[in-house]
């Protein structure tokens, strides 16, 4: 039988280390046999669950036969992962052995060395950091997991579901998966990805720059129809001097900073008021129906209409 393997690190987050639990335990083969062994596995037998202290019946040697190792993330992602955790985690990717993260459990398996020069997700909130910290890996913040093949990467809190249930479609078919999904009450496979949930940052310019009078304009101005000569006259530059100070100042166009800022209203429109996505796509600037709902799902990942259902 498949083992899963739990690794409780100490100020593990309990969502993160119940999910995998939950879902594997209670997987059923279409003959009625358990999918999986799960078994909890921590360097010391009693781990710091934050608000409570739970005991591992397993050491760091649960992991070395287990078919499939779950990192869950901590509350402290950055803090120095125990080496003989790390070493336990290099010998068992060395080994072949399946092993994913949940959350900021992606930090825990950079740590040990086994992202570097692969994709990777985490929770959007620690996004960042994780590109800073590790700057080898490629971040995906807006995906709900990544899948390497023998490296898995998840978002955060529920997007840990989606990769159990991904991990069980691969090692059993769409109709255990689709089972666990219902016990779990949970969709088999979600629309969009954790960019919905993400309020877009602007790029910002340097407090006191040239370029700030221009971005309190172009928000004050996103319903108005602007060019890019539009934005140029305005700053008083040659477009060609204006492309090149916005990118130099917030690392984007004038237009990709303005597209990104009528999404974030639109995102606020959607969650507040009752106007019609149409209605909205017309107060925040965009010449069509069509256009606004192609561009806020190319930023956000989801339609206008889902977004509002998701979030009001």
């Amino acid at each position: 039988m498949h083992t899963v393997a739990v690794l409780a690190l100490d100020l593990v987050i309990p969502f993160d280390l119940s999910t995998p639990i939950e879902v594997f335990t209670r997987t059923r083969l279409q003959d009625g046999r358990p999918g999986y062994q799960v078994r909890i596995c921590a360097e010391h037998p009693e781990v710091d669950a934050g608000l409570f202290t739970l005991r591992a019946p397993f050491g760091l040697d649960g992991l070395e036969d287990a078919g499939t190792i779950i990192v869950p993330g901590t509350a402290r992602p950055m803090d120095p992962l125990p080496p003989a955790v790390r070493h336990a985690l290099k010998a068992a990717a060395a080994n072949g052995t399946r092993i994913a993260s949940i959350c900021s459990g992606a930090f825990s398996l950079a740590a040990a060395g086994l992202l570097g020069g692969l994709r990777a997700t985490t929770h959007w909130a620690a996004a960042d950091r994780l590109v800073t910290a590790y700057p080898d890996i490629t971040v995906e913040p807006d995906v709900l997991y990544v899948d390497n093949g023998q490296i898995l990467t998840s978002a955060g809190a529920a997007a840990g579901l989606d990769l159990c249930l991904h991990l069980i479609r691969r090692d059993h078919g769409s109709a255990v998966a689709a089972d666990a999904a219902r016990l779990s009450v949970m969709p088999l496979e979600r629309e969009g990805g954790q960019a919905q949930f993400i309020v877009q940052p602007l790029p910002p310019a340097p407090r006191g720059s040239a370029l700030e009078p221009l971005l309190i304009w172009l928000q004050a101005s996103l319903a108005r129809d602007m060019t890019m000569t539009d934005i140029a006259a305005h700053a008083g530059m040659s477009p060609r001097t204006l492309m090149r100070r916005f990118r130099e100042q917030t690392g984007a166009t004038p237009l990709q900073w303005l597209h990104r800022a009528r999404v974030r209203q639109a995102q606020h429109l959607l969650e507040t008021t009752d106007h019609t996505v149409e209605r909205i796509g017309a107060q925040v600037g965009f010449a069509s129906p069509t256009a606004f709902r192609d561009r806020f799902k190319r930023v956000t990942g989801v339609s206008p209409h889902t977004y509002r259902r998701t979030f009001r």
